[in-house]
């Protein structure tokens, strides 16, 4: 079973640019992105990467991971 994953970055919208055309070349979201897919989530002990065949499908941790870095760094404490 995979990971519970966010539309594709590159996927054309019927009336919108793509993702990457929204986001700024110069955007932190770029550098915090291209950082935690450099990381070993597993060697970093995220024990819950490994999905199962039962029940709801998990987010990924470096998905996750990325968005509290992103949050963190703008000073959003929450996602409400």
């Amino acid at each position: 079973m995979r990971h519970k994953r966010g539309e594709d970055r590159d996927q054309i919208w019927l009336m919108a640019p793509s993702l990457n055309d929204i986001v700024r070349e110069d955007s932190m979201a770029r550098v915090i992105d291209a950082y935690v897919n450099t990381l070993d989530m597993k060697g970093m002990g995220f024990t819950h990467a490994e999905t199962r065949e039962t029940g709801r499908r998990p987010y990924d941790p470096a998905d996750i991971l990325k968005l509290y870095i992103y949050g963190y760094t703008n000073r959003v404490r929450s996602s409400r």
